[in-house]
């Protein structure tokens, strides 16, 4: 009589499979959309002085401000949404919709007539680009072996200091071409196109096995590993997989109940602090540096050697999640941005400036790529992009206040926001280390039963 092969445990059938084409193809695609994303969420910047001239917006104005706020908006209510969505019909059809709806709603935005319609494009753009990047970030960690997986995931987040380089290479370009308030059309319908390249490429991705297995569909979670098996040239286990222990439907109410209710508070917090200071700092900075006296072109010059600086703040980051942890990397990356943010207050020439700008810039982005590495780990995977959402969206809310709060840059109140900026930052460090789990090297939680939650004292 034939023995049934012993049911596989899909974490172990992942690592088994290896690291080969399949999860740098992925890497590549998911990480084209993020670079797209990071240019819709930064073009504004760039492009407001253009609008301004186009719709005789006053400098500080509550329409500017509003332009700034209009994106962060949209992606509060995307996160959230998307994020709560992939959870219940799967990763693979919110990741291609997401990206569809971003496109569409980013060209709108450069054939607008006045500052409503731009106001609604750059909000829909918002929801639909909000989707994205939860949903990238739990695909990509669900198909990556652990070995090599928070490396991966500050890999990806490192796409953002591309897109960051190209929308600012983009302005620069479209500066000496056309007028500002012409330029801006362009810089807005050009950003919108990487998109297109990005989403064709997606539609050869599979559905997550992980997301599948939890509901209950075995042959489909097995044929998504049989392609990742068939691209890295590997052979997937004759065997079932290990489907997870049966557990009440999880709802978005589990995030705050026994052991995740502590680490999705704290985390929350980590991502509204460093989102504050971020975005109230980089979503004003080229207004900043043209009410210092330097023209647009210098202007975007000086934003383009500062998204350069963000490179080695990911490679590092990248190497130290692996070599000393997720926790203590992202605490370390946090002290050190709030410590950029005061040298930044005390610069008092061009080239001071620029090299504490510099500074923060390498850190605050090295911040980032260090938790995105670190928060899909931390939630099971019927709440993986149900939790990326939330604090996401946590983070979106700030990113809507930030505008309002890095205005103060522009008032003469420096020293004000640059301490709220540090104190975000240092605050978000505390909290960081409060969580007290360190997931490096550990396998991914399967289901909210108590026995595969990761322990709380864990490192």
């Amino acid at each position: 009589m034939t023995a049934i092969p012993k049911a596989v445990p899909l974490d172990d059938a992942i690592d088994r499979l290896g690291l080969g084409r399949f999860q740098w193809r992925l890497l590549a695609i998911c990480g084209l959309t993020w670079a797209a994303d990071a240019m819709e969420v930064l073009l504004m910047g760039f492009a407001l002085p253009g609008i301004s001239a186009a719709f005789g917006l006053a400098r500080g104005s509550a329409d500017a401000t509003w332009l700034l706020t209009a994106t962060f908006a949209g992606m509060l209510v995307g996160a959230v949404f998307w994020g709560w969505l992939a959870d219940r019909v799967g990763r693979r059809a919110v990741f291609l919709t997401t990206v569809s709806l971003g496109v569409v709603f980013g060209l709108a935005g450069a054939f607008a007539p006045g500052v409503t319609w731009l106001l609604a494009a750059r909000f829909l753009t918002g929801f639909a680009i909000g989707g994205t990047l939860p949903v990238d970030y739990a695909m990509m960690a669900e198909f990556v072996p652990t070995a090599w997986r928070g490396r991966f995931l500050v890999y990806l987040e490192s796409f953002w200091a591309l897109g960051t380089v190209v929308v600012a290479a983009l302005a620069w370009w479209l500066s000496t071409l056309f007028e500002p308030a012409e330029a801006w059309r362009w810089l807005l319908g050009l950003a919108a196109l990487p998109g297109v390249v990005g989403l064709l490429a997606r539609l050869g991705i599979p559905d997550s096995p992980r997301s599948l297995l939890v509901r209950g569909r075995e042959p489909e979670a097995r044929g998504a590993l049989l392609r990742v098996a068939r691209a890295n040239g590997t052979l997937l286990p004759d065997a079932p997989l290990l489907p997870p222990p049966p557990a009440p439907r999880a709802t978005p109410a589990a995030l705050f109940q026994g052991v995740l209710r502590r680490r999705t508070v704290l985390l929350a917090l980590v991502w509204f602090g460093l989102s504050l200071g971020y975005y109230g700092i980089f979503s004003w900075l080229p207004s900043y540096l043209r009410a210092q006296g330097l023209d647009l072109g210098a202007v975007y010059r000086t934003t383009l050697l500062l998204a350069l600086a963000q490179l080695p703040g990911y490679v590092l980051a990248a190497y130290l999640v692996e070599k000393v942890g997720r926790r203590a990397t992202l605490v370390g990356y946090l002290a050190v941005s709030a410590l950029g943010a005061y040298l930044f207050l005390l610069a008092g020439t061009p080239s001071a400036v620029l090299l504490t700008s510099a500074l923060l810039s390498f850190a605050l982005l090295g911040a980032w790529g260090a938790l995105y590495a670190y928060t899909p780990e931390l939630f099971p995977t019927p709440l993986r992009t149900t939790g990326m959402g939330f604090v996401s969206g946590m983070a979106r809310l700030a990113s809507v206040l930030s505008p309002s709060v890095g205005a103060l840059l522009l008032t003469g109140q420096l020293g004000v926001a640059l301490t709220l900026f540090a104190a975000c930052f240092a605050v978000a460090a505390v909290c960081a280390w409060g969580i007290g789990v360190e997931t490096r090297g550990r396998k991914l939680p399967e289901t909210l039963m108590p026995e595969t939650v990761l322990p709380e004292n864990g490192a």
